[in-house]
C-alpha cells in the first residue's frame, strides 16, 4: 500500500470530503503520482491543484472527491460518462472504476494536442485494456461541444469554468442523469444540473470555487 495515498484518502475521509465506501477505494485505486508531471511527482499527494502544462492543472484531491460524490450514484448505475476537459486522464479511470456495467464507457474530451498524448501515456500504465477495448477514450475536441457520438451520458463532469452553461452538454445529458460544472467569470460557483424524466432541468449551487476557465485553444493558451 502506498502511505502517502493512504494518509491523503484517510484526510479526506476525516475531513468528511470522501464520504463513501466506493469513493475511498477508487481513490486508493487510481494513484495521483501517475497523472502529474515529472517535476511534481514529489507535491502528487498534497491537496492542491497542480500544473500540467498548457495553462491547464489537474484538480486538488478534494475536488476530485467532491464531484466523484456528487456523480457516484448516476456513475454506478450509469453506461456513459463524459469528462471534459481531462486534461492528465485522472478522473477518466476514476469515473471508469466507478461504474458497474460490463459495457462502461468513459470519453475524455481536451483540446491541447500534448495534454490528448499525455494522458493516454498516463492511462496506459494501468488502463491499456480499456483503451484497447475503447471503454476509455479520450478524444481531441472542444470541449464545449461535448461528444455527441457517444452520448447520451448518465455522469457529466467539466473540468474548467464555463461563463454559462454550454447548451450542447445539457443536450447531451441523459434523462435521469447529473452533470457537475463550475460556472461563471471571476467568482465562480461549482453547479449541480440534474435532467429529470421529461426532461426538466433542476440546477443547484453548491460551492465557490476557482477553476480555469473552458475556452477555445488560443485563448487558454494566451491565458
Amino acid at each position: 500500500m502506498n502511505n502517502k495515498l493512504e494518509k491523503l484518502v484517510q484526510n479526506l475521509f476525516k475531513e468528511g470530503v470522501i464520504r463513501s465506501e466506493i469513493v475511498k477505494q477508487v481513490f486508493l485505486s487510481v494513484d495521483r503520482i501517475q497523472f502529474v508531471d515529472e517535476s511534481d511527482k514529489m507535491y502528487a499527494y498534497e491537496d492542491y491543484p497542480l500544473q500540467i502544462g498548457f495553462n491547464a492543472t489537474i484538480s486538488a484531491p478534494h475536488m476530485h472527491a467532491y464531484s466523484l460524490e456528487l456523480l457516484k450514484d448516476h456513475l454506478q448505475n450509469g453506461v456513459r460518462a463524459l469528462d471534459i476537459g481531462s486534461g492528465s486522464g485522472y478522473l477518466c479511470a476514476a469515473m471508469f472504476l466507478m461504474m458497474k456495467s460490463q459495457q462502461s464507457k468513459v470519453i475524455g474530451v481536451e483540446h491541447v494536442p500534448e495534454l490528448v498524448e499525455k494522458s493516454l501515456k498516463n492511462l496506459n500504465i494501468s488502463y491499456n485494456q480499456q483503451l484497447k477495448d475503447k471503454q476509455i477514450q479520450i478524444i481531441k475536441g472542444d470541449g464545449r461541444l461535448g461528444y455527441e457520438q457517444e452520448g447520451p451520458y448518465q455522469a457529466i463532469h467539466v473540468g474548467a469554468a464555463a461563463e454559462t452553461i454550454p447548451q450542447k452538454l445539457l443536450d447531451q445529458l441523459d434523462k435521469g442523469g447529473r452533470m457537475v460544472i463550475p460556472v461563471g467569470k471571476g467568482n465562480q460557483v461549482f453547479q449541480v444540473i440534474d435532467k429529470d424524466a421529461n426532461g426538466k432541468l433542476n440546477i443547484q449551487n453548491v460551492l465557490g470555487v476557482r477553476y480555469v476557465p473552458l475556452t477555445d485553444l488560443k485563448k487558454q493558451l494566451n491565458n
